[in-house]
């Protein structure tokens, strides 16, 4: 072994490692097997919301531009698409209500430049519930811009910046449910504030009960909110009725085969009935009256939850 020269004092630390070192040269040698050292561990990303378990897949990430309020084109001309949250489409001035918020931008339009204010030609930090592209071959991420700190500390992912700024809805789909407390924490700041979105009356949450302005959101993303009068079933299929005439109020459709997701996530179907619940997703019509299919239990909350 070799010997510590006389008069030189190790610090605790340092003794620590070796000792460890010495005893590794006294008991492996016999197997013959080599000795490597431990890696460090993978330097990890900025903090992920509480509860919500997020792989890096990218550092240093350089963003070149936002296509629309959740799409970075990124400067090596791949674009991420930000998961969780739903906007409003750049080119949709359709709804935009003649003299609303003082001549403020179209929603789809403030979207893409709030977007673009806070990552352009920034590098970014992107990390994933699920490695998955969607159909159009984006990666679908969560993005934290490098260097950004909060009063606190940690970062705030970009998806929580549109929400809290009411550029942004939280979507009806989460790959990781833990990451959906956050979500709604930061679209409720700007609902609290009536800011954005929530401010506008083509696009805040709808009354249940005014059917011709929900299918007005016919084939785009809607958040409507009301009172559930029924649950029935028919077919495979449970319907959330808010209002007794089916044939004309809004209704929310389940597939009956994923019941028990709903179940799982603490909401009980039949027992929505009077309850006052949001529903959000894709507003369509069927036999006149205004629908949102909901297939996950993500879309749904009762009671302000």
């Amino acid at each position: 072994m070799r010997d510590i020269p006389r008069g030189r004092r190790l610090r605790p630390a340092t003794a620590r490692l070796a000792v460890a070192a010495l005893l590794i040269s006294v008991v492996l040698p016999a197997t013959g097997q080599e000795v490597r050292p431990t890696p460090p561990p993978t330097r990890r990303g900025p903090p992920a919301p509480a509860g919500c378990v997020l792989d890096e897949i990218g550092r240093a990430v350089v963003v070149a531009a936002a296509v629309d309020g959740r799409t970075l084109r990124l400067a090596d001309g791949r674009e991420v698409l930000l998961a969780g949250i739903e906007v409003a489409p750049v080119e949709d001035t359709s709804l935009a209500t003649a003299g609303t918020a003082s001549a403020a931008p179209f929603p789809g339009i403030a979207a893409r430049d709030g977007l673009a204010a806070a990552a352009a030609g920034r590098s970014v930090v992107l990390r994933q519930a699920a490695p998955r592209p969607d159909r159009w071959g984006r990666l679908v991420t969560w993005a934290f811009v490098e260097g950004d700190a909060l009063d606190g500390g940690g970062t705030r992912a970009l998806q929580h910046r549109q929400l809290a700024a009411g550029l942004a809805w939280v979507a009806g789909r989460i790959d990781d449910v833990a990451c959906l407390a956050g979500l709604r924490e930061a679209e409720r700041e700007a609902r609290r504030a009536d800011l954005g979105l929530w401010s506008h009356p083509d696009y805040a949450a709808l009354p249940a009960g005014r059917p011709a302005e929900i299918l007005r959101r016919r084939g785009a993303f809607g958040v409507i909110r009301g009172r559930v009068d029924s649950v029935r079933e028919s077919g495979g299929t449970v319907y959330l009725n808010f209002g007794r005439r089916w044939s004309e109020a809004f209704a929310a459709t389940v597939p009956k085969r994923a019941a028990a997701s709903f179940q799982a996530a603490g909401l009980d179907l039949p027992g929505l009935a009077g309850r006052t619940v949001e529903v959000r997703g894709i507003v369509e019509q069927r036999g006149g009256a205004p629908r949102i299919a909901v297939a996950h239990p993500e879309q749904l909350s009762a009671d302000g939850r």
